[in-house]
């Protein structure tokens, strides 16, 4: 008998990391969505967006990273890593991070008002939270693994 026609079956240890990962992110688009629009839910009490209503979506947002840079970082698994990957994984914490700084521009000091005052959402921070969103995006597109190399041992 031959056994060079059988192999050994392959073991998928990153599916229950990949499972994981999507559970995180789609409780993260959960608490994303009760934060950036409440009234979806009966639960709008402000006309204006406040500080609770952006730490809400900053922290689903958080969960939405860390849920994704999970699942798509399992992809990898018992491959070789790409430089582009690597990249595509620090460009996710840094849109997180411009997200934050902008969404928080008020709280900082560096908004339209100043801090004793309600701080207000305006346009210049939802541009750019929109824009450190888009580098989220752009670093999770480089996180997909295109090519696999397998790493020698």
């Amino acid at each position: 008998m031959n056994t060079d026609q059988f192999t050994e079956p392959v073991t998928r240890s990153d599916t229950p990391r990949i499972l994981v990962g999507l559970a995180v992110g789609f409780l993260g688009l959960f608490i994303f969505a009760i934060g950036a629009k409440p009234a979806w839910f009966g639960w709008d009490r402000s006309p204006v967006v406040g500080f609770v209503q952006i730490a809400v979506f900053l922290f689903g947002l958080a969960l939405i990273c860390l849920g994704g840079y999970i699942s798509l970082h399992a992809l990898w698994w018992g491959y070789e890593r790409t430089i582009m990957s690597d990249i595509g994984s620090r460009l996710v914490w840094t849109g997180y991070v411009v997200t934050v700084f902008a969404g928080l521009a008020d709280i900082f000091g560096m908004g339209s008002q100043s801090f004793p005052n309600v701080p207000y959402f305006g346009p210049w921070q939802a541009s750019g939270v929109l824009i450190g969103q888009g580098i989220i995006a752009i670093g999770f597109l480089l996180l997909i693994p295109y090519r696999f190399h397998k790493i020698q041992k």
